[in-house]
């Protein structure tokens, strides 16, 4: 979880302000419309459960409701943070980029040409994943309703995996890593890519906070791809004798 956090911190570096402007202005606005989407169901939801349940079962309110409330927060907050997202890719690769041209001294393009002919790339990346994250959504939001308690943790540790392949697949990305390469990586480190995302899809519910998760969990995927996840990528790091990771405290 620290990852993100220093995601977090990273948005303040000198040089990162101005790519974090836009994701940030895209996240404003979608979450503005969905918070008062979201308030119009919840209001909704209520009114529902109290007209349908009798008299002697008024008391299932306060445990329906609040499970109702976790489940819509829990799917809207992931839903628009995917449209968000999808909408933003080209600029979020550019983040992750200058992120780790901050972090390691090391530029991976020289202009916005480059960038240009990358965002067409990155923009189908996002359909893979879309392809990839869809079927699973609709199977998991049918067993948020069916079965609410165990439906709506399933959800929060599936969320939690979706972020974590959704951020870190823009380091990869721009390297050029393939997206089967990414889930096996994170197969091999369940834990590591689970605390990410817990992190991330915890404070996707935080409202004013969900407006800087996007560009905090770009920044904070990006370092560790740089301090865990490259050397996996990189012959010269796998060698014996080789560095196991980078320390990058000093930039937060």
């Amino acid at each position: 979880m620290g990852f993100f956090l220093k995601g977090l911190l990273l948005l303040k570096q000198k040089g990162l302000k101005r790519f974090v402007l836009i994701p940030l202005l895209i996240n404003i606005v979608l979450f503005s419309i969905a918070f008062y989407w979201l308030w119009q169901l919840l209001r909704q939801l209520i009114t529902a459960v109290q007209s349908a349940l009798p008299a002697w079962l008024h008391w299932l309110e306060y445990l329906l409701i609040p499970l109702g409330i976790m489940s819509l927060l829990l799917s809207f907050a992931y839903s628009f943070t995917m449209l968000a997202n999808f909408i933003a890719a080209p600029f979020n690769g550019l983040l992750s980029e200058k992120t780790e041209a901050l972090l390691t001294g090391k530029p991976l393009h020289n202009n916005w040409q480059q960038f240009l002919q990358q965002a067409g790339r990155t923009l189908g990346r996002e359909w893979q994943k879309l392809c990839y994250v869809l079927p699973r959504l609709v199977v998991l939001f049918i067993l948020c309703w069916f079965i609410p308690v165990v439906g709506t943790l399933v959800w929060f540790f599936c969320s939690a995996w979706f972020y974590s392949l959704q951020y870190l697949d823009y380091p990869y990305d721009n390297h050029q890593v393939a997206f089967i390469e990414l889930r096996k990586n994170m197969r091999q480190q369940p834990l590591l890519s689970l605390s990410f995302g817990s992190a991330v899809a915890l404070c996707s519910m935080v409202p004013v906070l969900n407006l800087l998760v996007m560009p905090a969990a770009v920044c904070g995927a990006t370092a560790l791809w740089c301090e865990r996840l490259s050397e996996l990528h990189d012959p010269a790091l796998q060698a014996p004798g080789a560095r196991s990771y980078r320390k990058l405290d000093k930039y937060c």
